[in-house]
């Protein structure tokens, strides 16, 4: 299908009434250049007109069903229509709109990429720009930000420093294995909490496992480290920081390399870090965690599967869909439409939705994580192999209701029922689940095999 005829009318008036409907509610609409995702222009000259006799109609949920009947042309391979409908989801689309116009512009992004087979191409274009824009300072900030305008990610930071400190209470010296990418922002809370324990207060030695080149190259952890120990000293906790950096693949994370001693209370905290994982590669990853013998192992992953339906891309357009329409209302009523911090967090999203819908299975080794996530009780089917659900202690119950006290209304807490498949609680989105946190230990038999 040739680029250039993106930006031709399409015949077809049916679908254009759809898409001119539209245009006549926005003055201003903005074209995506379909060869290069990430320039945007304004044009005041692309407003259609409407053929006599037609009135604009209003639909609150225009972009889903029009994105969907896009997915599903180019699932049936109708050039014809996929032309129909990029055309108008390009006259509709933009990052700067409301929430269906940025859900238009990100998904066609990867509705053009996957139609056209340069879904690869685009994503490390997107990654090498990311890359660029970054610094300690301005993702610091951003992640700051975030943090204090929605509970999606504090939910599992704490939620996990509640099942952490109960696991390794009355230890004396404690080693926590982070594997995430959240700059250390989980930890400050959890030093503060040791710091005014009864008892003597232990030693803690934080072994952080990075994977963004990113984070290497600009030396971030190097700066994150001297924050820690400046605010360790502060809080007067005895603390050692170690860093594991160079890894292609979390599979290439070994026991020898982590330097775990006999006499320390071991922890692996786990925020969005199995989806990193190839699927295939998932169980032994996780048997290679339960052969460290930790007392308490964290996981903290968004209620999503973009694992199950890789083979039908219809159903995992679907729950893509499904799950970046809630997070962009969450980040709608977060944050102002162009504010900054929002862009930001969406171009970062734009990467996810171009590599689990363009980009198959294709991604190579350069490329060092996967995006497949998987939902609770998905991970639950695998982590039972290993682990025993360990349960929230009702503080950590208790702090996790208080964090959400703290942000608009519209978030709560789901906890496990009895007869759940998954245990661990869930963050909900206005009733619908969006985070899963749980936290695990090893089996038995295990411990004693090990040991």
């Amino acid at each position: 299908m040739e680029k250039s005829l993106l930006f031709t009318k399409p015949t077809n008036y049916k679908n254009y009434l759809i898409a001119n409907k539209y245009v006549h509610q926005h003055h201003h609409i903005h074209l995506i250049n379909m060869q290069n995702p990430n320039y945007h222009e304004n044009s005041s000259s692309s407003r259609s007109e409407s053929p006599e006799g037609v009135e604009p109609v209003s639909d609150a949920k225009w972009a889903p069903k029009l994105l969907h009947e896009c997915a599903t042309a180019i699932s049936n391979k109708d050039s014809t229509k996929i032309h129909h409908l990029l055309w108008m989801l390009n006259e509709l689309a933009s990052p700067y709109g409301d929430c269906n116009q940025k859900l238009a512009f990100y998904f066609l992004q990867a509705l053009f990429c996957k139609a056209t087979d340069t879904g690869l191409r685009c994503y490390k274009t997107l990654t090498s720009a990311a890359e660029k824009s970054k610094s300690f300072d301005s993702s610091r900030k951003l992640i700051l930000k975030f943090q204090e305008v929605s509970p999606w990610t504090t939910f599992g930071h704490v939620a996990s420093n509640g099942a952490i400190l109960e696991a390794l209470d009355g230890e004396n010296k404690l080693h926590i294995i982070d594997i995430s990418n959240t700059f250390c922002t989980q930890w400050p809370t959890l030093l503060e909490a040791l710091a005014t324990r009864n008892d003597e207060t232990p030693h803690l030695k934080l072994t952080v496992v990075v994977m963004e080149s990113t984070l290497v190259k600009s030396h971030v952890m190097k700066e994150v480290a001297q924050r820690m120990e400046k605010f360790a000293r502060l809080m007067g906790v005895p603390f050692e920081f170690n860093v594991i950096s160079g890894l292609n693949h979390l599979k290439e994370l070994t026991k020898e390399s982590l330097n775990i001693k006999e006499e320390e209370a071991l922890a692996v905290n786990c925020i969005g870090a199995l989806r990193r994982v190839e699927v295939d590669e998932r169980g032994a990853f996780i048997r290679m965690i339960q052969s460290l013998n930790p007392k308490v192992v964290t996981i903290v992953e968004h209620e999503a599967d973009f694992s199950s339906t890789r083979n039908d891309f219809v159903k995992c357009f679907e729950e893509c869909l499904r799950f970046y329409t809630l997070y962009f209302e969450m980040l709608d009523e977060s944050f102002p439409t162009t504010s900054n911090e929002r862009l930001v967090i969406e171009r970062e999203c734009s990467k996810c939705i171009v590599k689990v819908l363009a980009c198959d299975n294709d991604i190579g080794d350069d490329q060092g994580y996967s995006e497949r996530r998987e939902r609770g009780n998905q991970w639950c089917e695998r982590l039972k192999e290993c682990f025993t659900p360990f349960t929230l202690n009702d503080d950590a119950v208790d702090d996790v209701k208080a964090l959400l006290k703290r942000y608009k209304a519209g978030w709560s807490l789901v906890l496990p029922q009895a007869n759940q498949e998954s245990p661990g609680i869930y963050l909900t989105w206005r009733e619908q689940q969006v985070v899963w946190a749980s936290s695990w230990k090893p089996q038995e038999k295990s411990m004693e095999v090990e040991t």
